[in-house]
C-alpha cells in the first residue's frame, strides 16, 4: 500500500472553491489586501498544502502496516528517528519532532518502511502529540500483537514556541508502554539506552 505522501485528501480537493473563499476572507479579516500580488495565489496555496498535511484523514492507520510476514524473530526491533510533521488541534499551528518505535514481535513483523508510513497516518490530520502516542502503540498492538511495543515522541510545537509563552527550543516528549515494556524495567532501559537517551 502507498505512503501517506502519496495520497491526498479528497474532502480538500472536493471543496476547493469554498476552502480558497473563506482563507481569502480570513485575509481581508486579518487586514490584508487580498488583491496585492504576493496574496493572489495564497487561497490556492494554502487550500493545496491542506490536501498534503491533512491527508492523513483519508487513510485507515491499520491499513498502512500492511503485509506482515511470519517471522520467528523475538528480540527488539527498533525504528528510531522517524521524523513527523503534524498540527495542533488548539491552535493549527505546526509542530513537528521525532517518533521511536520499538516492539518484541510475537511472530509477525511489519516491513520497516511501514512503522514510519504509520507515523504519516497518524500525524496527518490536527492532532495532539499525547493521541498521536497513543494511537501508533494502539495500532502496533491490534495489528502486529507482538509481545510488547514501547512508542516515544519528541516535539516542539509552534504554539507554544512562537506564540503564548514563546518558548523556542523546548522540547515535549511523550511515550506509550505496552506489553513486555510495562511490566520489564530492563527492557524499557534498553529501548532508551539505544535511542542513546
Amino acid at each position: 500500500m502507498a505512503g501517506v505522501k502519496d495520497y491526498l485528501n479528497s474532502r480538500v480537493s472536493d471543496n476547493r472553491e469554498q476552502i480558497e473563499h473563506h482563507i481569502k476572507e480570513i485575509l481581508k479579516l486579518i487586514g490584508e489586501d487580498v488583491e496585492r500580488e504576493g496574496l493572489l495565489d495564497t487561497p490556492a496555496r494554502v487550500t493545496r498544502m491542506y490536501e498534503e498535511i491533512f491527508a492523513g484523514y483519508d487513510v485507515d492507520p491499520r491499513d498502512v502496516l500492511g503485509v506482515t510476514f511470519d517471522e520467528q524473530h523475538e528480540e527488539l526491533v527498533i525504528v528510531k528517528d522517524i521524523v513527523y510533521y503534524s498540527q495542533c488541534e488548539h491552535h493549527m499551528a505546526p509542530f513537528f519532532g521525532v517518533a521511536h518505535i520499538g516492539y518484541i514481535p510475537s511472530g509477525k513483523i511489519a516491513g520497516l518502511s511501514k512503522l514510519a508510513r504509520l507515523v504519516e497516518a497518524i500525524t496527518r490530520k490536527l492532532q495532539v502529540q499525547e493521541r498521536i502516542t497513543t494511537q501508533i502503540a494502539n495500532i502496533m498492538e491490534e495489528v502486529l500483537q507482538p509481545h510488547g511495543v514501547m512508542v516515544v515522541l519528541e516535539g516542539e510545537h509552534l504554539c507554544m514556541c512562537a506564540r503564548g509563552v514563546k518558548k523556542p527550543g523546548s522540547k515535549t516528549v511523550t511515550s506509550a508502554v505496552r506489553g513486555e515494556f510495562r511490566t520489564n524495567t530492563a527492557l524499557r532501559t534498553e529501548f532508551m539506552s539505544l535511542l542513546g537517551k
